[in-house]
């Protein structure tokens, strides 16, 4: 039982929870104790997702709101009062996927990410301050977002999630906040069979690339989250996890 309530006592904020990474990173947290926020934009219908699930609550906010962040942290802690663990994951939508020679489409992805991300941390941060276990995971994008020819903006993809979480951990690590990001490989979202459906190549390359010889499931990004907001990563701080099946060898 106590394995169980790993996060009990604590409340949780996932963005972008109606679907994908982030509904079942909020049903793992809810299974583990947390009560949890789940927020998403007005069309998404995030309210109806948790209507059966004990200890969530999906809620939409005003996400064309120039203060993203301020708008996010007002709904949430309207349902919640107080903040421990905020899970930062955006699925900004985009024509197709990105190849290494789409300099001006990554900038604009990343900028968007790191304004989404900045926002939310900044808003969040005198409640996570507060708390005897404030925890802040950032989720990087999937695999799917880009192209067969599109590794070396997947890598810059990952650096600047790597470079943006550590910077937050070593500014807010004397408050006792880590700061921890999860960068995921394919992972089949929603959005990913989309991706995958139109592009069999990218997701034959996908699998290839993989050395566990699958896709992963959006669960295997959620137990990673788990980890990184329970007291058994109390010291992991300003660090990542690759959550990709493991790279296979394809010399």
């Amino acid at each position: 039982m106590a394995d169980a309530l790993r996060l009990y006592g604590l409340n949780a904020v996932v963005m972008a929870g109606a679907s994908g990474i982030g509904e079942a990173t909020t049903r793992t947290l809810v299974k583990h104790g947390a009560i949890v926020v789940a927020l998403d934009t007005e069309a998404s219908g995030v309210e109806t997702v948790y209507k059966s699930v004990r200890g969530a609550t999906g809620l939409s906010f005003n996400s064309a709101a120039d203060d993203i962040g301020g708008a996010a942290v007002t709904a949430a802690t309207e349902s919640l009062g107080v903040i421990d663990i905020v899970v930062n994951y955006v699925e900004l939508p985009q024509i197709a996927p990105i190849t290494n020679d789409d300099a001006s489409a990554l900038e604009k992805l990343l900028h968007a990410r790191e304004t989404h991300f900045q926002s939310m941390t900044t808003a969040s941060l005198p409640y996570l301050k507060r708390s005897p276990a404030g925890r802040i995971v950032n989720i990087g994008f999937v695999r799917s977002v880009f192209a067969v020819d599109g590794e070396k903006a997947y890598e810059k993809s990952h650096a600047a999630l790597a470079q943006l979480s550590q910077s937050v951990a070593a500014a807010n690590g004397e408050y006792g906040i880590s700061a921890n990001y999860i960068q995921p490989g394919a992972i089949m979202t929603p959005e990913s069979r989309r991706v995958y459906a139109a592009d069999l190549d990218l997701r034959d390359y996908c699998i290839q690339r993989s050395a566990a010889g699958r896709l992963g499931e959006t669960v295997d990004i959620a137990k990673v989250v788990l980890f990184l907001t329970t007291d058994d990563a109390s010291f992991v701080n300003g660090t990542g996890v690759v959550a990709d099946g493991g790279r296979a060898n394809t010399n």
